[in-house]
């Protein structure tokens, strides 16, 4: 099994998601879009997972590989039909990719939420074995204003009504980080974008408490990782 992943920002990887894919001796390639770095034949890989960053989808002429990158999307979730994952941005790809709209989220989501299953999403394979209340950590001020034609939306939260999707047989996206490790909040703050955002919602002393919270709750992150990342690769 060969596994591609878009990446749009150094600190944006799969984070704990890395150590399930070697551990499961899963060969991986990472395309670091804002490096300049080309995407590679599609037809060469099984699954395509899609990461989160500070840019937003309408910000083509800025970061013109958003472009290609949609249309790679696109043509993987359209016409290939094999196994995609979007996190945070890549959810966003998603929906903007198929034919739906994003918008800014007001307010911005910056911490650590709960997030509801639909009935669809208690239904849906992806979320098997999880709860229908979980936490996580959300950092997004642009959310899924209309979902694409044909979209399930499997997860809420009070102020963001696309939390998490399906889209067709094989594309699940989410609104919100799975992926976090200890470091992953005090790494993400350093990047300036969000850190602008942060000081906004938070305050100077938010980030601290934001730490605490992620370290309250690590250990239940990292079991819902794990139980996504079982679920998405029985779809390979």
């Amino acid at each position: 099994m060969r596994l591609l992943v878009f990446q749009h920002v150094d600190l944006e990887h799969p984070g704990s998601l890395r150590a399930l894919l070697d551990r499961d001796g899963i060969e991986w390639q990472t395309v670091h879009l804002y490096r300049g770095e080309k995407i590679p034949p599609l037809k060469n890989f099984d699954a395509l997972w899609v990461m989160g960053g500070p840019m937003d989808v309408w910000d083509e002429d800025e970061y013109p590989w958003l472009i290609e990158e949609k249309a790679a999307i696109r043509h993987w979730v359209r016409e290939l039909e094999k196994p995609f994952l979007g996190l945070c941005l890549g959810h966003q790809l998603l929906a903007d990719a198929l034919g739906g709209t994003c918008a800014l989220q007001d307010p911005s989501e910056i911490g650590i939420y709960e997030i509801n299953l639909t009935n669809a999403g208690l239904e849906d394979s992806i979320f098997q074995g999880m709860g229908k209340i979980q936490k996580c950590l959300q950092w997004h001020s642009v959310h899924v204003a209309q979902p694409p034609e044909g979209a399930t939306i499997l997860a809420q939260s009070i102020d963001c009504n696309v939390q998490a999707m399906r889209v067709g047989p094989k594309a699940i996206s989410l609104q919100y980080h799975v992926e976090i490790e200890p470091d992953t909040i005090a790494n993400w703050a350093g990047i300036p974008a969000y850190h602008a955002a942060l000081m906004e919602i938070v305050g100077p002393g938010g980030l601290a408490a934001m730490r605490q919270a992620g370290d309250d709750h690590m250990s239940e992150f990292q079991k819902s990782a794990e139980t996504l990342y079982k679920n998405f690769m029985r779809m390979i």
